[in-house]
């Protein structure tokens, strides 16, 4: 971190930093995490910026783009002759855009998990137009009870093989589409960490879930990938995230891995026993306050996390060491108090560093990113926002 502040001391906060090394570093350890059994896809919504998207996405071990709008996909796939869209979408104007021209029909792929998704896209773009090429979204969580029981992010109503299958067979049976691959991501196993602090029980209970979790799909899984290629071959079966590299594509089935957090090393991706990716993404704030000679009042700080309130959505103090947040303000919108012993000697237009908890957001709130090299800044590349570009 210190020669990082070193490259950067004469920058005026607050600005984003990306450590070209250690995002070098982080994406030859995806490839080498998957021992050569699968590809990666880079998930865009976790880097956000096209010029970082680029520099991994040439790289040996990676193939194609995993993109979260469809707006978005049709702006990268300017570049990219591979793009999966993770999410299903309802937006009639891009829609009606990728029927009209061929060569984004040919390199945009969308996610579909319904038949209501296949009318609204027959609705809005109409019948007579370029072959729209789909991916069915599988859905990955565990199902106990019944069903009564969900662990797992709720996403697709395709669980089982025979819903698979028939969606396909609805899918092959429909003019105007061509199923094309199979996408399913186990959010309970690659997006929680397993080696949190705080209850060994908790920790144990997690460990269970996520080994039950894994055995089960892998079994449904292939089951559903036998189904749907007796009605249609699939070119690609996309699984798994940073989180579940390895146990991901050590199932025969899988041809790639969905990852982008990896590369930035955000701090949810602190807690993981197996593997630890380098901190390469960091955003900078100044000191403007010392209300006591034991705190430290820094400019803003607050860029919290999506997803359930707690502790582990707020950034990352990182340097100087040693510094911690107030418990009764937390990071602020305005202002975040830092305590501890490194705080007594900060002075007004020091330098504090931050991590968010997540990847990508970090870059819905800078237009640049500097990026450092060794010793010093050797480029600054605009992220989506700094494009003029704001999809979600």
């Amino acid at each position: 971190m210190a020669q990082l502040h070193r490259a950067t001391a004469y920058l005026d906060p607050p600005f984003a930093v990306v450590d070209l090394d250690a995002y070098d570093a982080n994406a030859a350890e995806l490839v080498r995490r998957t021992g050569g059994r699968a590809t990666i896809r880079v998930a865009s919504k976790s880097v956000r910026s096209r010029d970082l998207i680029g520099r991994v996405a040439r790289k040996q071990g990676y193939q194609g783009i995993l993109a979260f709008t469809l707006p978005e996909a049709l702006w990268l796939a300017e570049d990219h002759a591979d793009v999966v869209i993770g999410y299903p979408t309802a937006d009639r104007a891009a829609l009606r855009q990728l029927a009209n021209d061929e060569r984004a029909a040919a390199r945009v792929m969308l996610m579909v998990d319904s038949v209501e998704q296949l009318d609204f896209i027959d609705d809005a773009v109409g019948h007579h137009r370029s072959r729209l090429r789909v991916c069915i979204d599988l859905d990955a969580s565990l199902e106990l009870a019944g069903g009564r029981i969900h662990l797992g992010p709720h996403r697709s109503p395709v669980h089982t093989p025979q819903q698979a299958a028939a969606f396909a067979r609805a899918i092959v049976a429909r003019p105007g589409f061509q199923l094309a691959g199979l996408m399913s991501y186990e959010g309970q196993i690659a997006g929680l960490g397993d080696n949190r602090p705080g209850s060994v029980l908790k920790r144990a209970a997690l460990r269970a879930m996520q080994r039950l979790s894994a055995s089960e799909l892998a079994f449904r899984r292939a089951a559903a990938v036998d189904a749907i290629q007796a009605i249609a071959p699939l070119e690609f079966v996309n699984g798994g995230g940073t989180g579940s590299v390895e146990q991901t594509s050590a199932e025969q089935v899988i041809t790639e891995i969905g990852a982008g957090s990896g590369l930035y090393g955000p701090g949810l991706f602190d807690f993981y026993r197996h593997f630890r990716p380098r901190p390469a993404a960091h955003f900078v704030m100044p000191v403007v306050r010392r209300p006591t000679s034991k705190i430290a009042t820094v400019l803003g700080g607050g860029w919290i996390a999506s997803g359930p309130p707690g502790d582990d959505r707020l950034p990352t103090l990182s340097w100087p060491a040693g510094l911690r947040m107030s418990p009764a303000e937390g990071a602020g919108e305005v202002q975040t108090p830092v305590l501890g012993t490194a705080a007594h000697g900060l002075r007004i237009a020091d330098h504090v560093w931050f991590r968010h908890a997540k990847a990508g957001e970090l870059c819905e709130r800078v237009n640049t990113l500097h990026l450092v090299s060794g010793n010093d800044i050797v480029d600054e590349v605009p992220t989506y926002r700094g494009e003029g570009r704001a999809f979600l």
